[in-house]
């Protein structure tokens, strides 16, 4: 059997709760026992994904076939795992407290990484629903991302779209296997 791989959308600001972090846990036990799937995509910038990789990192103990692969654009990066025991001490030495990076086995740049906008997260969270069988999402539809200004010299706001609702859009008219855990 093909191993399957699975993608997490969520929330950038989110309240990270034991009973929350409880459920994903058994969807990711479930994914990867019930359903084969071994790789689990991820990109940053939101707490829910802090959380899902978290959860995976700490299956990898057990499952020790798990795969993280970190998908980045515009501005983000990731950390090897290879490579994260010595960055984690530069930046703790440089900033004089402990500092945590999340791993990752391998990093995946978004082929628009470095030409593309401020909606480059978007582009790359299509990227991760189109190479995953599975996409875990924490969306709520009465989510709505705080008030932005046009520039920076503006004096008007706008409301944005939810990145989370974009992707959870995209996956459906993908007919991607949804799990929201909300």
């Amino acid at each position: 059997m093909k191993n399957k791989i699975c993608s997490f959308f969520g929330h950038r600001k989110i309240e990270i709760t034991e009973e929350l972090k409880q459920k994903v846990k058994e969807v990711i036990e479930d994914l990867i026992v019930n359903h084969s799937v071994l790789t689990f995509l991820f990109g940053s910038r939101s707490d829910f994904d802090y959380l899902c990789h978290l959860v995976v990192t700490e299956l990898k103990e057990k499952y020790l076939n798990i795969i993280r692969k970190c998908y980045t654009c515009r501005s983000e990066t990731c950390t090897l795992e290879s490579e994260r025991v010595y960055w984690e001490e530069i930046y703790s030495h440089f900033r004089k407290e402990k500092v945590t990076l999340l791993g990752v086995e391998e990093e995946v740049e978004h082929k628009t990484k470095y030409t593309s906008g401020k909606a480059s997260y978007v582009e790359r969270n299509q990227a991760m629903i189109n190479d995953s069988d599975y996409c875990v999402f924490y969306y709520d539809e009465n989510y709505q991302p705080e008030m932005r200004k046009y520039s920076k010299r503006s004096i008007s706001y706008y409301q944005p779209k939810s990145g989370t609702a974009l992707a959870y859009t995209y996956a459906k008219q993908k007919k991607k296997i949804l799990i929201n855990v909300i």
